[in-house]
């Protein structure tokens, strides 16, 4: 028999009742909003934070019927413990421009960029964000309408925050049937959270990562995530780049299921990333950031799996990387459906990986392996023309090793028959390129090992 993790279904007691927020609370105000069809415009809208606050205060929950006109924010809704706030559908919930903010939060969010997580915290608990359509407005690179940043408020924000919806500090929490348009920041920003589920998140053109959980975090569920994003549609960051993470820690015990690709054609990252490290605080002491008990189920056309180590390019990759590549454990992958060319990319050390049900509804290429196993090695041009200016993405020095691996059911459309493992696994051994800078990338000495 099949061991499974079951998935922590939280928020599914019975709703709270919630009023339509009072209209007469909304405020006129008058703005330059950018848009990709006519350049800059003046809006005259209505600011809705202090109505939606006044109905979250007298009764702890609040709704936003559909409307002609969307709701906008100048800064984020606060939620404090046991509220609720949902929203019709079709109901449009927009940041004013230059706000570089999220847009709705929980109320006591605190950083922990220096040190790990204490035992003693005061997590804010039992709340509950559902339905409405999120935007930023952000257009494009030129037509962000000042929203490039989701941070946790406008001044003294806390450090790594970086969310249209932020949930730090959090137990008990739910998002559910949301969607999230063209926007900067991460779509949901989860970090020191348990017991959580996300359910239903479509993400419209969206500019940055879907569901984004940064350490520690456990006990969750994260299922029907879909949509065009130009990052990874869910990640599991442990480690993190320093600019986006406001926690570090461990991973474990989450179900991702139910995630799909975009459709044919259309633009997107296609991805779902676990990024396992060990993080060096500023004062020189390390925490271990593993990710374990993952179970990923029920994909469609997620293209890239990246389970690899990836220093911080933003910042220089000297300033903040790893100290080594991370650890994974029992990491589970099962339904999968590839309708186009896709792998399960793993540089770290893993004990523990399991691929089963896979298939592969696409014409395989002589050199195709669905896992490839070692360092990566891709060359960043900062200046097409100045190799001196030129960076190295990846970390391709460093072996790792994976144990334990089982694999079943892997199977192109034509044949039912499982590939042999040789073609389903590919172990990379990497060298150094002697014609770098002629020709790129600058390779390396890394390797995968695979005990078998």
């Amino acid at each position: 028999m099949k061991k499974k993790i079951i998935p922590f279904l939280f928020g599914l007691l019975a709703p709270l009742s919630a009023a339509d927020v009072d209209s007469e609370l909304a405020h006129a105000s008058t703005w330059i909003e950018s848009w990709p069809d006519t350049g800059p415009r003046e809006v005259h809208g209505e600011i809705w934070n202090d109505a939606i606050q006044t109905a979250l205060d007298k009764d702890n929950a609040a709704h936003l019927p559909k409307r002609n006109q969307p709701y906008y924010l100048d800064g984020p809704i606060i939620l404090k413990s046991g509220q609720k706030l949902t929203a019709d559908p079709d109901a449009e919930i927009r940041l004013k421009p230059g706000c570089n903010t999220c847009m709705v939060r929980n109320e006591h969010i605190i950083g922990y960029a220096d040190q790990p997580v204490p035992e003693n915290i005061k997590p804010d608990t039992d709340i509950t964000i559902e339905g409405g359509i999120w935007t930023t407005l952000a257009n494009g690179v030129k037509d962000n309408n000042g929203n490039l940043r989701g941070a946790s408020s406008k001044k003294n924000s806390v450090p790594g925050t970086h969310g249209v919806i932020l949930l730090h500090n959090v137990r008990k929490v739910t998002v559910r049937n949301v969607t999230v348009r063209q926007s900067r920041a991460f779509a949901v920003h989860l970090a020191n959270v348990k017991e959580f589920t996300i359910d239903g998140v479509t993400l419209d053109r969206h500019g940055r990562d879907g569901v984004h959980v940064n350490a520690p975090a456990s006990q969750g569920l994260i299922r029907r995530v879909s949509g065009v994003s130009h990052d990874d549609t869910v990640a599991l960051n442990a480690w993190e780049w320093k600019n986006y993470a406001p926690s570090f820690g461990a991973i474990h015990h989450i179900v991702i299921e139910d995630v799909h690709g975009s459709p044919d054609g259309v633009p997107s990252a296609n991805s779902i990333r676990m990024l396992p490290g060990v993080k060096r605080f500023s004062d020189g002491s390390t925490l271990d950031c593993p990710i374990h008990d993952i179970t990923v189920r029920d994909i469609t056309d997620i293209q890239d799996f990246k389970l690899y180590d990836q220093p911080n390019l933003e910042v220089g990759r000297d300033n903040d990387a790893s100290v080594g590549i991370g650890t994974l454990r029992r990491i589970v992958f099962e339904n999968l459906t590839l309708s186009r060319p896709g792998s399960i990319q793993v540089h770290a050390n893993i004990d523990g990986l399991a691929v089963r049900d896979v298939k592969l509804n696409f014409p395989l290429a002589a050199d195709f392996h669905l896992i490839e196993l070692g360092p990566k090695s891709q060359t960043y041009k900062h200046k097409s023309d100045a190799p001196a200016t030129w960076t190295e993405i990846f970390s391709p020095d460093l072996d790792c090793t994976m144990r334990n691996l089982s694999v079943s059911g892997v199977r192109i459309h034509e044949t039912s028959a499982d590939l042999p493992i040789k073609q389903v696994v590919h172990v990379i051994e990497l060298k150094p390129n002697p014609d770098y800078p002629k020709t790129t990338p600058k390779g390396g000495t890394g390797k995968g090992i695979w005990i078998r």
